[in-house]
């Protein structure tokens, strides 16, 4: 278990711009936060302008009440002169072999259609034949990073594959920025916001349509076409209930599916799996 001591001050002082941010990208008041934290809102007050010092289970309770990541809920922690709390696990380590075991056994069960995990960064983790094959169709030429955000931003990735591009590009960088919200982002984050940040260029006019517009259905869709292949798919996102292991939290399942009869039939022919539809 990781420690839970006190660690040096060098983060003290740190905290109170840290829960101000938070609280306000949360839209809540402090009034709101005090009322739900069991504290007055002076308090609260004097813990954002730092005249106090918040013990660790006050960091942790506000951090609950906020809806923080893990990873953030450790880097609150930090700031407030306390160890971190939650683990970060790497998925191919040995205590994670029932895990992946599971994860695996989903990709299987839910083929013929395509799914993978993937982390927070949109990096493939794991994934089953179907989408071996889906991606390795529509992106023949791909010889970068096994990462969905760079593949689909990419022009020898699935860019030229992907009907309405700007639209599937505007949701992917919504996407990747709110995952990447973090206060404790590193260099792969930061160059993954850049590429954001390129793509978003690239978009021109198309990036001024409403924030709402990919959302305004309930499944947002693509349409993925290679010479007279077109197949209309959605995706769905599983999550792993409320796991304390960071790795875990930020795991994506992510599984496509056919948006009609013509594209089911268009993806088992795809895969070679028209015997198991």
């Amino acid at each position: 278990m990781p420690a839970t001591h006190a660690s040096t001050a060098s983060g003290v002082g740190r905290i109170g711009p840290l829960l101000r941010t938070w609280r306000t990208s949360r839209g809540k008041s402090q009034l709101a936060l005090a009322v739900e934290a069991g504290i007055s809102a002076r308090h609260l007050s004097f813990l954002e302008n730092g005249r106090s010092s918040p013990s660790r289970e006050m960091v942790l309770t506000l951090a609950e009440h906020l809806e923080l990541p893990l990873r953030d809920r450790n880097s609150l922690l930090e700031a407030a002169g306390f160890a971190a709390v939650y683990r970060e696990t790497p998925l191919e380590a040995e205590a994670m072999s029932e895990v992946r075991a599971a994860l695996r056994h989903i990709l299987e069960a839910s083929e013929p259609n395509p799914a993978l995990v993937v982390n927070r960064r949109y990096d493939v983790l794991l994934s089953n034949s179907a989408a071996i094959e889906l991606f390795s169709f529509f992106a023949p030429n791909w010889r970068g990073r096994n990462n969905i955000a760079q593949l689909l931003f990419a022009d020898d990735g699935l860019k030229p594959a992907v009907a309405d591009w700007p639209l599937a590009a505007e949701y992917m960088i919504r996407r990747l920025r709110a995952e990447l919200a973090s206060t404790a982002n590193d260099a792969r984050d930061a160059e993954l916001l850049a590429l954001a940040d390129v793509a978003q260029n690239a978009l021109g006019h198309v990036a001024t349509r409403p924030a709402s517009a990919p959302s305004a259905n309930i499944l947002v869709p693509v349409t993925l076409c290679r010479g007279n292949v077109s197949i209309d798919l959605f995706t769905t996102i599983t999550t792993l209930g409320t796991p304390l292991d960071i790795t875990l939290q930020e795991l994506r399942i992510e599984t496509l599916f056919p948006a009609d009869a013509e594209s089911r039939t268009a993806l088992s022919r795809l895969i070679g799996a028209s015997g198991r539809v």
